[in-house]
């Protein structure tokens, strides 16, 4: 069947009311950025938006949106004149590539309700048409092989078979900016993708600790942030910040049993200073409540305590199985398990406490001077954009 159109049909931005014309213009910008090499049109309106093909593939056209969010589902569909012949003989046309021995069903959403048949009677005509003028199909009502799906709207009829499920949720840069701290491992990008599809534009940041983190270590997050660039359709900036001196000096100056806490204390205060220099209003990261010492709610409030911004987390109450499956689905768990060791797992404690005292922590970091360790490390940040990536060597590809 040749399609002329894709039909976009958006996610909960539906549900907006003054606002919406603002999430639709946002969708489309960033439909229209996707989708910049192909010779398309982009129709939006407050319910729906159509991509006018202009003999484009339609199945090239939707893997480049599958990924956007804010778009609930997609279909290729024909453009009909509002006539029941051009709606008879283009069911007879989809019934035809339906192979021999399956079932059928005719469904009609009738928008218009000035069309001369009512919904049941659009339903009547097509499927009496279909069946007369076939005998490789039979009719099922309840549970259909196929179904032949006939829009009946102001403009015209749009008629479809196939319905590709979106990502859903809002339209990129609706709902702010936040700072991800990504570590390299499973967790982290899978929280950055999600946060995305609520409408969240990122910039992320790593911490690294030469010698003790190989420059491997520093690549395999770089290819996370090429993946999750390439699979958003938006160029993630990457914040890589040097972490030896200060790491080696919690090391050293706090006990062990309460460096992790510190130091995710220390990393906290960075990442503050980083999201208000670029304009963020939060930051992101993927812990998951109880997994390790550092992410039970006794350590997360201690932990929390450096900062004022909102600390979001998507994963917090999700199963580890089921955060797998999301980083294997979004295409980066195989990257997220080579085994390069990011900083925190180097210099992991013994036995880090699971329910460390404010005070305690506060008595022990309040006898170095960290700020103008954290300043130099601020200062010599080093940024890198998938935009602009050298190549990476592929010094570990032949561990995927």
């Amino acid at each position: 069947m040749k399609f002329d159109h894709i039909l976009i049909r958006y996610g909960e931005l539906t549900l907006k009311t003054k606002n919406r014309k603002m999430f639709v213009n946002a969708l489309r910008e960033r439909m229209m950025k996707a989708l910049k090499q192909y010779d398309v049109q982009i129709k939006a309106n407050r319910d729906r938006a159509y991509i006018v093909l202009n003999e484009e593939d339609p199945h090239e056209i939707i893997d480049k949106l599958t990924n956007i969010s804010g778009i609930l589902s997609m279909s290729p569909v024909v453009r009909l004149k509002k006539t029941d012949e051009a709606m008879k003989e283009t069911a007879l046309k989809f019934s035809n590539e339906i192979e021999t021995g399956h079932s059928f069903k005719i469904e009609v959403k009738r928008a218009d309700k000035q069309y001369h048949l009512d919904t049941y009677g659009v339903q009547q005509l097509l499927g009496n048409h279909v069946f007369e003028n076939t005998s490789h199909l039979t009719v099922n009502v309840k549970n259909p092989d196929y179904k032949i799906l006939a829009e009946i709207r102001p403009d015209a009829i749009y008629m479809y078979y196939e319905t590709i499920k979106g990502l859903g949720g809002l339209p990129l840069g609706t709902g702010g900016k936040a700072l991800l701290m990504l570590s390299g491992g499973i967790d982290s990008p899978v929280a950055g993708i999600d946060i995305m599809r609520r409408g969240v534009e990122i910039e992320a940041i790593h911490f690294h600790s030469p010698p003790y983190t190989s420059p491997q270590a520093t690549d395999k997050v770089k290819a996370l942030v090429d993946i999750m660039s390439e699979r958003t359709g938006y160029d993630i900036k990457l914040h890589i910040v040097p972490f030896t001196e200060l790491q080696t000096t919690l090391y050293d100056r706090i006990p062990d049993n309460l460096s992790m806490t510190s130091t995710r204390r220390i990393m906290l205060r960075i990442a503050e200073k980083l999201t208000k220099k670029i304009g963020g209003e939060a930051v992101v990261n993927g812990e998951n409540l109880g997994q390790v010492a550092s992410q039970t709610l006794t350590s997360m409030y201690a932990i929390n305590e450096v900062t004022t911004l909102p600390v979001l987390r998507p994963l917090l109450t999700l199963e580890k199985n089921d955060i797998v499956k999301m980083a294997k689905k979004m295409g980066t768990y195989e990257t997220s398990i080579l085994p390069f060791e990011d900083c925190c797992t180097i210099f992991k404690p013994k036995a880090p406490k699971t329910k460390p005292s404010l005070e305690s922590v506060k008595k022990f970091e309040d006898v170095v001077d960290f700020e103008p360790m954290i300043e130099k490390a601020m200062e010599n940040i080093e940024v890198y954009m998938p935009s602009k990536k050298e190549k990476i060597e592929d010094d570990f590809s032949g561990l995927l």
